[in-house]
């Protein structure tokens, strides 16, 4: 089996080994991953991270021996907590841009220097949607997990993996996790919502704000009212999504 190390800011995993298929998420800069199938221009691969799966280009990204793999995996994660920062490599000084929750512990073996924030261990959950009101207007896209464009459980992804917790990559996923709870009353700052569709599939998530707010990736980050009922969206003054569960992580 090969391995493999995102070297660039953020790179698109595709449903299939094609530019124009859909974009199912990305992998950020310093995130390893397994390379399970290859095309010619292709690799399949899967996130050591959340272990999901899609296919990248070969020319973005850098294979890496087995052991080197196991070494990064070993270390300690350190995640970059400004929006967007750059790298700069040790030879020359060149700029690489990396987003905000972009793995800076392969700094050493890649040869970059950063020296911008950065964070690691298990945060105080106060510290969530801290983390969280810094997305606030960065445009949703479908599969996206970077300021420059992030879906849902991208954005609850994101936030929680800065604040040391693992969660995994669709809303259908994270809503595993967790315990439920009964009332939004029972619920704290920094919780998570999960919403359904009209086929009962969970298909959306945001994060529980104070005094019945939700700040989600819809459209854009955005805060609305949420209620029993779901998302009441401020703009439209219309209920956008059904709620289905809200689950405490931790």
């Amino acid at each position: 089996m090969q391995f493999g190390i995102c070297n660039l800011g953020a790179v698109a995993m595709r449903v299939e080994p094609n530019h124009t298929c859909e974009m199912l998420s990305q992998l950020l800069f310093g995130e390893t991953f397994k390379i399970i199938d290859e095309r010619k221009l292709w690799f399949k691969i899967r996130s050591s991270f959340d272990n999901y799966e899609g296919w990248i280009s070969k020319v973005q990204c850098q294979v890496i021996k087995e052991e080197e793999y196991v070494g990064l995996n070993e270390l300690s994660p350190t995640y970059s907590s400004d929006l967007l920062d750059f790298v700069t490599t040790k030879s020359s000084s060149e700029l690489l841009t990396v987003p905000m929750g972009s793995n800076l512990s392969c700094l050493e073996f890649l040869g970059y220097q950063h020296d911008g924030n950065s964070i690691n261990g298990i945060q105080p959950k106060s510290q969530i949607l801290k983390t969280a009101f810094n997305y606030l207007n960065c445009p949703h896209q479908w599969g996206g997990k970077s300021p420059l464009g992030i879906d849902s459980s991208g954005f609850t992804q994101v936030v929680y993996r800065i604040n040391g917790v693992s969660l995994l990559r669709d809303a259908t996923q994270q809503a595993s996790q967790g315990e439920a709870l009964s009332f939004i009353e029972e619920s704290e700052p920094g919780d998570l919502a999960f919403f359904d569709n009209n086929e009962g599939q969970i298909d959306h998530v945001g994060i529980i704000m104070a005094d019945n707010y939700v700040i989600h990736s819809y459209g854009k980050v955005r805060i609305d009212r949420i209620d029993h009922s779901g998302i009441y969206n401020t703009d439209t003054r219309m209920h956008t999504h059904k709620l289905r569960v809200i689950k405490k992580i931790f």
